[in-house]
This record gives C-alpha cells, structure tokens and sequence, in this order.
C-alpha cells in the first residue's frame, strides 16, 4: 500500500454483528487504524485517545474504523468497557489486514511471530489513500493523526 493508492475495499461486521463496507464513507476523510488486539494494553491506550478526541474528528468530517482480528463479541465488550464511540470492525480471517499488508513480523517474548502491526490509514474522500503511520506508537497517536486531519482539511478549503 502507498499514498494516492485506491484503498482496498472491504465489507466486515462491527461491534454489533452488522455489516460495514468502506465505501459508504466515500465522501469523508476516514481514519482506519489497525490494532492487533481488543482489551490489551497498548490497544486500549490507542481506543481511548481516539476516544477522547473523536469529537474533534468529527468536527474535521472525519469517521474512525478500528480494525483487529477479534470476533464481534469481543468487540462489543471493549466497546462498553471503555465507552468507545466509533466503529470497531472484526476481520477474524484477516482478509482484510492482509489486503493493508499489515500482517507483519513481530517480536513477542524473543519469539517470531506474525501478526498486526498498528497502523494507520488516512483515506481521503475519494477512496484513495492520503497517509500511512508505520508502527504507531499508542501514546498520543490520536494527537497525531487529528493534526493531520487539520492540515488535510485546511489543504482542501
């Protein structure tokens, strides 16, 4: 995946076990950030800075998909735990991390393993890829990409 790449699109299910297609954002800026898993530390920092901005996203006419490989149920308890506004999306077969290539190597314990390396897609109004964050630090990573979203909002006035 690269800048001005058309996104590929998907349909995956939401917190809710309802059907979310890309596409029916066409239009908006949307922050589509990868994490490897619900409840976990480093995720749950992530969620609630995205949280805690995520009116200020939307201020910018901005949508945030969170996308891991967890089943909805899981989803929907990390929804309630932490009061979480905006959509989570389960790609338990990660179809749809792959087709982002962000199933990567990692270093878990000293061991090799493949899985999420957090990520973050900025997809412009037209479908097409504007940014990428590479391994996102958790921390003030909210902070990063509303920044962004300011200077890509100011860019299209």
């Amino acid at each position: 995946m690269d800048i001005n790449d058309k996104a590929p699109e998907f349909t995956l299910p939401d917190q809710n076990g309802e059907s979310v297609s890309l596409k029916s954002f066409r239009g908006k800026y949307v922050v589509l950030y990868f994490y490897p898993r619900a409840d976990t530390p480093g995720c749950t920092i992530e969620a609630c800075s995205f949280r805690d901005s995520y009116k200020k996203v939307e201020n910018v006419g901005a949508v945030v998909l969170g996308v891991s490989p967890d089943e909805p149920k899981a989803l929907k308890k990390f929804e309630d735990k932490f009061g979480l506004p905006f959509t989570l999306l389960g790609d338990a077969d990660k179809r749809v991390c792959n087709a982002y290539g962000v199933i990567q190597e990692k270093n878990m314990y000293g061991k090799k393993v493949m899985g999420v390396a957090r990520t973050t897609f900025m997809i412009g109004p037209d479908g097409k890829i504007k940014h990428i964050f590479h391994k996102v630090k958790p921390e003030g990573h909210a902070d990063e990409v509303l920044v962004w979203l300011k200077e890509a909002a100011k860019g299209a006035a």
